[in-house]
């Protein structure tokens, strides 16, 4: 038996919702967040949204890092590539988000821009080799999981003594987010509990979540993304709500340590550090949430090298894709889920990504009609 057949066990799914039921306080409602976007296709693509009892609301969370990221900061690369005319590198996700007037990094490939797709930074870097006349620009985006390999690619290209590679840096932290959005989130949102995110939590570890569960009197438990693992979780926190504890759980041991991957995180801390603040889609600016390259790698950093600013654009007006960031709508309420936005034809950036909430849900086929996902749905159109 493979290792993820034992987590996709449906007797022992049944088994655990079954506990879970049990478990669950008559007349009160568990409102757990999952922050990360795996979580979330996860969670829609094994239709567990559809079993768990009325009791737990899942509330979908900001989790996707190219969903967080501004127009503004996408604007950037769209400029460089159509004005500067550097080779922009960039993850294939990244392509198709729409930017001011609805362009896109792949519209503006299509209007002559060398706009290249790649896999990650080394990629970009043996672009940069390959073209040693041409500036060649990564947009690097992503949480902590990929941040090292933007780190190591930056240090490869100053070892090698390269003056035509750059990167785009959008490297955004899950702690300070999680902050960020617990500082408001008695405004807009309550939230009882979090699925932590089991990837990033790889890399920083579990322990790098405490300090937020003892400041908000949240429990936390880290999950791994298959539908046992996600059901433990569930578990587990209701199990912590119903105990009055607030503390940081690890169920996905087999991948997370608690002080996660030190090789990692000093390699991270030898090139990068701490932007005083970023602005997140959805959620405003965020203190000491993103990083940036430290002065000693500064030559290898697009903002500097082409004086880049960064434009305040608004999102499409009637796009909700903010409000699904912050938990406080889910896709479903949008007026223009699976309507003018499709993964075909997208508004907004979560309905682009595939760790997006609007992208999980209309390739899950949950309809606009789904608002609630154990509500009764009402009768399909013709």
């Amino acid at each position: 038996m493979h290792l993820a057949d034992d987590f996709r066990d449906p007797q022992l799914a049944e088994r655990l919702l079954t506990t879970l039921t049990r478990r669950l306080v008559p007349g009160r409602t568990y409102r757990l967040m999952e922050f990360c976007g795996g979580h979330t296709h996860a969670l829609c693509h094994s239709g567990l949204l559809d079993r768990l009892p009325d009791a737990v609301r899942m509330i979908h969370g900001p989790g996707c890092p190219v969903c967080v990221l501004p127009i503004g900061r996408l604007q950037q690369a769209i400029d460089l590539a159509m004005e500067q005319q550097v080779i922009l590198c960039s993850y294939g996700d990244m392509l198709r988000v729409p930017g001011r007037g609805r362009q896109s990094l792949l519209m503006a490939r299509s209007a002559g821009a060398d706009v290249r797709m790649v896999y990650g930074p080394a990629d970009a870097l043996v672009v940069a080799r390959q073209h040693p006349q041409r500036q060649v620009v990564f947009l690097a985006v992503g949480f902590e999981t990929t941040t090292p390999m933007t780190a190591a690619t930056v240090a490869q290209a100053r070892s090698e003594g390269l003056r035509n590679f750059s990167i785009l840096c959008n490297h955004v932290l899950t702690p300070a987010a999680l902050r960020g959005l617990l500082a408001t989130a008695e405004e807009q949102v309550h939230v009882d509990g979090f699925v932590g995110p089991g990837h990033v939590s790889t890399i920083i570890g579990s322990d790098a979540f405490a300090p937020s569960a003892k400041q908000y009197g949240k429990p936390i438990v880290i999950a791994g993304f298959e539908p046992i693992d996600l059901l433990s979780a569930i578990l587990h926190l209701v199990e912590q709500l119903n105990a009055g504890l607030a503390e940081v759980q690890n169920d996905f041991v087999r991948a997370v340590s608690p002080s996660g991957n030190q090789r990692a995180q000093a390699l991270i801390s030898q090139v990068l550090e701490l932007r005083d603040t970023f602005e997140w889609r959805g959620l405003g600016p965020i203190p000491h949430s993103a990083l940036r390259l430290r002065p000693e790698y500064s030559a290898f950093d697009a903002e500097l090298r082409f004086s880049l600013s960064t434009p305040q654009i608004a999102d499409h007006r009637a796009c909700r894709c903010p409000e699904v960031l912050r938990g406080t709508c889910r896709p479903t309420d949008c007026t223009l889920f699976g309507t003018a936005c499709t993964p075909d034809s997208p508004l907004g950036s979560c309905m682009v990504s595939p760790e997006g909430a609007c992208a999980a849900y209309f390739h899950s086929g949950r309809s606009r009609l789904q608002v609630l996902p154990n509500a009764p749905a009402s009768p399909p159109t013709a």
